[in-house]
């Protein structure tokens, strides 16, 4: 019996280390870069690294510049998603007396406009021309900031064709009888596709025929796409001097 121990102290051994060899090789990690390579394991992301894609051009939230009004300032937040409004507000707004009632009827029909319109060319809304034409220069300011998004590293090619970039360009100022008269106009493809009078006769009747006049001639020089628009009755000099303006406005958009 003693003679036997021996042997099978080293028989053990031997198969304790057998065991512990094809233990060992069992547990070989997961994480070996070859391994996972053969199972088609994806590579990890490394800290700090953004996959690629990302928000399209052209969407977000933007804010247009405050516009000062008679009654106070006007400014417009637009939510864009691909280059389209999909939702307009007003995050300034005139208060105040009979300003609350206007705001109140005018801003919703305003964004509403804007949504449906897509551009700052929307009809100001009766009975709050000043709130209208404020919210329509905030509106096509916050348009303008949307701009740079489109031509970012999602967008076209240096050099390649696309569609036309609009270009906003003001008009020299046309002196009349009871004021100056300048208009600014957004152009895109060669067509005017907003106008407005950035300076006008101001105080006592000037003011009236300005709030006649002014609306009905920005309209009619979107639809003319020239300076080739009438003049709007009772409001003869003033007419001239804008359409003076605009004509001015529109040999700088053809250089």
């Amino acid at each position: 019996m003693r003679k036997s121990h021996p042997v099978r102290r080293v028989v053990l051994a031997s198969a304790a280390t057998v065991s512990a060899v094809v233990l060992l090789l069992s547990l070989k990690p997961a994480s070996d870069p070859a391994t996972a390579s053969a199972a088609g394991a994806a590579p990890q992301q490394t800290a700090g690294q953004r996959p690629q894609g990302g928000a399209r051009a052209g969407s977000g939230t933007v804010t247009g510049d405050a516009a000062q009004t008679q009654y106070g300032a006007v400014q417009v937040r637009l939510t864009v998603s691909a280059g389209k409004i999909t939702e307009a507000e007003a995050v300034q707004a005139p208060k105040g007396g009979l300003s609350d009632q206007k705001t109140q009827l005018a801003i919703p029909r305003l964004n509403q406009a804007a949504v449906t319109a897509g551009s700052a060319d929307i009809d100001s809304v009766s009975g709050a021309t000043y709130t209208s034409e404020g919210y329509k220069k905030s509106l096509q300011s916050a348009l303008d900031k949307v701009e740079p998004a489109a031509s970012g590293a999602d967008g076209p090619a240096a050099g390649s064709s696309g569609p036309a970039q609009a270009r906003t360009v003001t008009g020299k100022a046309a002196q009349t009888q009871y004021g100056p008269v300048q208009v600014r106009i957004t152009v895109s493809a060669g067509k005017i596709t907003e106008a407005e009078a950035v300076q006008a006769p101001k105080g006592g009747l000037s003011d009236q025929k300005t709030q006649l006049a002014i609306p009905r001639l920005n309209q009619a020089a979107v639809a003319a796409g020239s300076a080739d628009i009438d003049a709007v009755s009772g409001a003869t000099y003033t007419s001239t001097g804008y359409r003076q303006s605009l004509q001015s406005a529109l040999d700088q958009a053809g250089d």
